[in-house]
């Protein structure tokens, strides 16, 4: 028995695992078990795709139009100055480009209505080698600021709220205000609309507005070249502690900010439900394996006059626990099969069905208010995959051993005796 116990005990189960209509509840009783596993690791396989989508979004999409680091200052510094400070982080190695721009807080105004936005002056070539914006356009484009010196560039949500589109006009006030000697006079100026993105987040679609720098220094009425520099860095998580090493050689008249202040709260909320979430699924894929245990073990009562048999036939215990803990490895190898075919297709399709929830139900899951994009994305990483696999089967093989235990300890003589 000793060369052929494992190919016998393996051929046994394989026999138990297909027995078809001959055995009612084992059939029944394996198919809830891979069923139970199938659905648990589909279920955590679209889920985890799920967050990699929102760790992808906010990485790629929103952290790729969004500077990583944002140097401004108050001060009306000068040429000679901003070079300097150009020199002084050219010299950090984790710096990968730097970005020369106009911010300054302003007004949006049409007839229909106007909103508190942040005016950006950029260089519109530079911009789009430092930044995913272009990617984004719905309609016009980037390069129109170059050629249109009072264009602006602003988010669909913006265009929606003041109902302009490409070619109609929207007033930009700056915050500054013009001294005469009868009264205090805002600075405004008419801008033509010249193009129209759509990122997804609310902070960008609604309040985020370009124009070219000649136009910005015009509107703000500046003596400076710029008065902020927009950083781009390799590793976005390592923003702050590149933050605090710059802090510490820049001049006071300047201050650094991170995009952690902004969205720092978000991406941590993200991380931290994906935590949650992966272990409460995890949970759900235990009860499975538990479920095994149970279906393994009325498998057992329903076969003690096979295991009877067996015994008598000369078969040793460790021989009847081999069958039983392949047989729950098979049934553990099925649904993990299943569970992976059907969470890869949830993960390739849960964003069409969501868009179609969303339309079927006129309801909206995800709030751009709320969340940083307004709808659900997902990307499959096979890491994740290859862990659930492991993790999942290792839960199922450790199940087996209670059941195969229990098969070993029948006795052949009160088995066939009951039966």
């Amino acid at each position: 028995m000793g060369r052929v116990g494992v190919p016998l005990s393996r051929f046994i189960a394989l026999r138990y695992v297909s027995v078809g209509k001959r055995s009612q509840l084992v059939s029944f009783m394996s198919s809830i078990a891979v069923l139970g596993l199938a659905l648990g690791v589909a279920i955590l396989i679209t889920v985890l795709s799920v967050m990699n989508g929102f760790d992808r979004e906010m990485r790629e999409t929103i952290l790729g139009i969004v500077p990583h680091l944002t140097i401004s200052s108050e001060e009306n510094l000068g040429t000679e100055n901003w070079a300097e400070i150009d020199a002084l982080i050219n010299s950090n190695a984790k710096v990968s480009s730097i970005a020369p721009a106009i911010q300054v807080a302003g007004i949006a105004a049409t007839d229909s209505g106007n909103r508190g936005i942040l005016i950006n002056g950029i260089d519109a070539a530079t911009e789009a080698e430092s930044s995913a914006i272009a990617n984004f356009f719905i309609e016009g484009n980037l390069a129109s600021l170059d050629s249109t010196r009072w264009g602006v560039v602003i988010g669909q949500a913006l265009a929606q709220q003041l109902e302009v589109g490409v070619g109609d006009r929207v007033t930009l006030y700056s915050s500054s205000i013009s001294i005469n000697p009868l009264t205090q006079l805002a600075i405004f100026r008419g801008f033509e609309v010249v193009g129209i993105f759509r990122v997804g987040t609310q902070d960008l679609d609604s309040s985020f507005a370009m124009i070219n720098q000649s136009a910005a220094r015009a509107l703000f009425r500046l003596r400076t070249p710029y008065n902020a520099l927009r950083l781009r860095i390799d590793n976005v998580l390592a923003a702050d502690s590149i933050a605090m090493d710059l802090d510490r050689s820049l001049p006071r008249s300047v201050t650094i900010e991170s995009w952690t202040r902004q969205l720092g709260a978000i991406y941590d909320n993200i991380r931290f439900s994906r935590n949650i979430i992966s272990f409460m699924l995890w949970l759900l894929v235990a009860v499975a394996a538990f479920n095994l245990v149970v279906s393994l073990v009325m498998i057992v009562r329903d076969k003690r006059a096979d295991i009877a048999i067996l015994r008598t036939l000369g078969a040793s215990p460790g021989m009847v626990t081999g069958i039983f803990m392949w047989q729950g490895s098979f049934i553990g190898i099925m649904g993990i099969a299943l569970g992976v075919a059907l969470g890869i297709v949830g993960a390739l399709n849960i964003t069409e069905f969501a868009r179609w929830i969303e339309i079927q139900f006129d309801l909206q899951l995800l709030n751009a208010d709320v969340y940083p994009i307004d709808f659900l994305p997902s990307q499959i990483s096979f890491t994740d995959i290859l862990g659930v696999v492991v993790g999942v089967f290792i839960l199922a093989f450790a199940a087996t051993i209670y059941p195969a235990r229990r098969a070993a300890a029948v006795q052949p003589a009160a088995a066939l005796r009951h039966d």
